[in-house]
């Protein structure tokens, strides 16, 4: 059996500049690196959060966007919809997110999963986050 380990998720953004800067404000991630593509036209950013999490950021000219509405939405289409994050203050990190350009998709609720609490965002180009809180 081969080990396995998470390293990052990767999200296409319109703006690779202002999704650097949110990520940033609203949940501490940093540059772990950066490179441009000149001929295809493409810039990345590499970043690094609390807790391990990291997220590339690529931002294509002519990219086209793809948005839901809720969770729900999202789950009808194939693919990838959404990321999570664990948070230890829920309500702290929604209000810090949406003062930095969130928006609230669902508010704070208790899970399925005995002892989470959860609520989703979208990022300010619309993709979705679910924020997690273990209540235990």
């Amino acid at each position: 059996m081969v080990t396995v380990s998470f390293d990052h998720i990767g999200l296409s953004v319109a703006n690779l500049d202002r999704q650097r800067r949110f990520y940033s404000q609203a949940f501490g991630f940093y540059d772990q690196h950066r490179t441009e593509l000149p001929d295809a036209g493409i810039r990345i950013a590499l970043l690094s959060g609390p807790g391990g999490a990291a997220l590339e950021l690529t931002e294509r000219a002519g990219s086209v966007p793809q948005h839901f509405a809720d969770p729900f939405d999202g789950a009808g289409v194939q693919g990838y919809f959404h990321w999570a994050l664990t948070v230890d203050d829920l309500d702290t990190a929604i209000a810090t997110a949406v003062a930095c350009g969130a928006r609230t998709v669902s508010h704070p609720a208790m899970a399925r999963r005995p002892g989470i609490r959860f609520a989703y965002l979208a990022d300010p180009e619309g993709n979705l986050i679910e924020l997690l809180q273990h209540t235990h």
